[in-house]
């Protein structure tokens, strides 16, 4: 796939089944992620890739989460399955690092192009997924199972698998909407 093709015709697709990227083609996603945006070299990610038992897991840690925020009893019982949308979940984390130069939202945005490029990496490849956040990326719970520190982020949840379907073309944009030319 061109790449200028890939980054005009991106679409997130929630419904994922097997197979996940797995042996080079992971290994491709995971070296994409590393060639984001890095103002001064801090590395300032963590990614942590769950499959099989790693998902239950997750799932788990989401049900502890829902219990603790007194979420529903739908939404507790949902919690645990959510993991399970997709064969593969990379929880992607924005590290902080105090540094003069590279303020905490140049960080975050370093973990966040990392997301974006292991999702076009995976698209690249004939994979399919889907960036997700909500309640749980912010949540107490879960950032400590991940041990993370007060400043750092879950930046979100990158779901992998194959799609079923092919994505529809989206409708192109105005491009004048949203940029300013101060030429």
């Amino acid at each position: 796939m061109q790449a200028l093709d890939l980054l005009l015709t991106r679409s997130s697709q929630p419904r994922l089944q097997e197979p996940a990227p797995e042996g080079q083609a992971l290994e491709n996603i995971k070296q994409a992620a590393l060639r984001a945006p890095d103002h001064a070299c801090l590395t300032p990610w963590k990614f942590v890739v769950c499959q099989k038992e790693g998902l239950k897991r997750l799932g788990d840690v989401f049900e502890q989460a829902a219990i603790s925020a007194d979420k529903s009893d739908k939404e507790i019982e949902r919690a645990p399955q959510l993991p399970l949308r997709a064969p593969m979940v990379i929880v992607a984390i924005a590290k902080f690092t105090e540094n003069d130069k590279v303020p905490w939202i140049e960080q975050v945005a370093s973990a966040s192009c990392a997301l974006h490029a292991m999702q076009m990496a995976a698209v690249a490849q004939g994979f399919s997924g889907v960036w997700r956040t909500g309640s749980y990326a912010k949540d107490p719970i879960v950032k400590q199972a991940f041990d993370l520190l007060e400043q750092d982020e879950i930046v979100g949840f990158l779901y992998l698998g194959s799609s079923p379907i092919k994505p529809l073309p989206k409708p192109k944009r105005d491009s004048a909407k949203f940029f300013e030319d101060w030429g």
